[in-house]
């Protein structure tokens, strides 16, 4: 277990060896977390929430019924559910799904992903065609990895255009749904 004081929000965790990240928050997540601009109003998926980092963070921001957490590992999700008790979000909406399969909420605004990137592109592929149709337009994805070019173009070719940021080594994406149809 540890504690971590994200931008101002202190948190505590249960991880365990066998997942993502288990001694604390990873950079790339922190990365991530420095430039997402929440809201009150906002509806966010954390998809791939290992033990619920950024789902916890933001529900104590936004409120625990403004969002869901999914990951594959039904391990991570049980942390997951096991961690927003523990910092008082117990009612956030958590799911265990492969990609987007039994996640059946749309109209998110903010979809949150630090995918698996030491892999083929599958996954990530999954995560952005599949986003894209679930966020409402307006709506923002941000992910963040090690790996620009790919994610750079895929966003692009899906969105029309993507904003970057390095931080720290990493690189944060966030895309905009400005229409129904994808960009290419």
């Amino acid at each position: 277990m540890f504690t971590e004081n994200i931008n101002g929000v202190r948190l505590t965790f249960d991880a365990a060896n066998d997942v993502f990240s288990p001694l604390g928050v990873d950079r790339g997540t922190l990365a991530m977390l420095s430039v997402v601009e929440l809201s009150s109003t906002d509806k966010l998926l954390d998809l791939g929430c290992g033990y619920g980092i950024v789902g916890i963070y933001a529900a104590k921001i936004i409120g625990e019924e403004n969002v869901v957490m999914s990951d594959i590992d039904e391990k991570c999700v049980e942390l997951a559910r096991k961690n927003a008790k523990t910092n008082g979000v117990g009612g956030i909406k958590t799911v265990c799904s492969d990609g987007f399969r039994d996640i059946h909420d749309t109209g998110f605004t903010l979809i949150l992903s630090n995918p698996p990137y030491h892999v083929d592109f599958s996954v990530p592929k999954h995560f952005i065609e599949k986003g894209f149709n679930r966020l409402k337009i307006g709506g923002r994805m941000y992910m963040v990895t090690k790996r620009k070019d790919w994610y750079k173009n895929k966003l692009t070719a899906i969105f029309g255009g993507v904003k970057l940021y390095e931080i720290d080594g990493y690189f944060v994406f966030c895309a905009e749904k400005r229409s129904d149809k994808y960009a290419k």
